[in-house]
């Protein structure tokens, strides 16, 4: 659910409330579990899509920058979110990458990276 989320290169109010909440209520750990977030399989999927990596570390970090202006949750909360953000980041720029990977970012956003994708109204 949380990579549904990171993967929208054009995030939403809703979204990064959504991602908020998702990483409020589970824990981020490097081992997969029903009520985990699994930061080692995320980084293994990042080190491979350069593409991947940079919306959804984008939009982990516009996310954190957030935090402070949800009044509606403690301070703490907004505390535990910060760290699994930062916690999820560095598992994802440790992990090695590919040579895929490194030659895409080479590149960088000069180049398209992404599909646009239409939302659909119902």
């Amino acid at each position: 659910m949380l990579l549904e989320k990171m993967q929208i290169v054009h995030l939403e109010e809703k979204d990064m409330v959504d991602t908020t909440m998702l990483l409020r209520e589970h824990e981020v750990g490097e081992k997969a579990g029903p009520e985990t977030i699994d930061a080692k399989y995320i980084a293994k999927l990042m080190s491979n899509d350069w593409g991947f990596y940079y919306t959804c570390t984008t939009n982990l970090k516009k996310v954190a920058d957030k935090l402070n202006s949800y009044q509606e949750l403690k301070k703490e909360d907004r505390d535990d979110v910060n760290g699994k953000i930062q916690k999820l980041v560095k598992i994802i720029d440790d992990q090695p990458k590919t040579l895929g990977w490194k030659m895409r970012a080479k590149v960088g956003t000069s180049k398209k990276w992404y599909r646009d994708v239409e939302e659909v109204r119902r």
